[in-house]
């Protein structure tokens, strides 16, 4: 008698490609600007409640859809990006609100955190419980924070009130991300499927 098909989605070494893992993630870096330029456009700046949720709900999304490019499969899709646009969203308006709107280097430093906190966060919750959830909240949250540092520091027009942060804190934020997805996720298996087939 024939044994049962193998299931379409099958765990694989998490450590077989590192250098192309870590291309993946780096894949993520067009979001943060792409998606700032959008929130600007279609919303403007970041000076109200509601101006913050939408921005951060669409920031969130767009990174967080990236980001499946570098999980290969560890998160189910549709948590990870519900996760993401609601972590971004509350995460953008609790931050923008502490500060007033503010735009100093404090100011956005302390922004960046509670949005990272609250995204990070939310992000952790979709995550796989082998995974090393806490960490991966804790450097998002420094990782937005100091996204915000480097492109105030980098003399961008943050006066303006973005979304997110500009290039140059994308680029920080990204390239700790990339780590921190390999340390995160070390002990959790990719799949040998696609990130859509993982929401089945």
């Amino acid at each position: 008698m024939s044994s049962p098909s193998s299931p379409a989605i099958s765990p694989v070494s998490p450590r077989s490609h590192p250098a192309r893992d870590a291309l993946r993630w780096l894949l993520v870096l067009p979001a943060f600007p792409l998606s700032g330029l959008l929130v600007t456009a279609v919303i403007g700046p970041i000076d109200a409640p509601l101006p913050a949720l939408g921005g951060g709900f669409v920031v969130g999304l767009a990174v967080g859809a990236a980001q499946l490019l570098g999980l290969r499969g560890r998160a189910r899709t549709l948590p990870w990006l519900l996760a993401s646009g609601v972590g971004g969203a509350l995460g953008l308006l609790a931050g923008s609100t502490l500060v007033g709107h503010g735009t100093t280097l404090p100011a956005l430093a302390v922004q960046g955190l509670l949005t990272g906190a609250l995204l990070g966060s939310a992000q952790a919750l979709a995550l796989p419980r082998d995974a090393r959830r806490a960490l991966w909240a804790g450097g998002v949250t420094l990782l937005w924070g100091l996204g915000w540092v480097v492109t105030t520091l980098a003399g961008i027009d943050v006066e303006r009130q973005y979304a997110v942060f500009g290039a140059s804190g994308a680029l920080i934020a990204t390239l700790g991300v990339a780590i921190l997805g390999a340390v995160t996720l070390d002990r959790t298996p990719v799949t040998a499927g696609s990130t859509e087939s993982a929401t089945s």
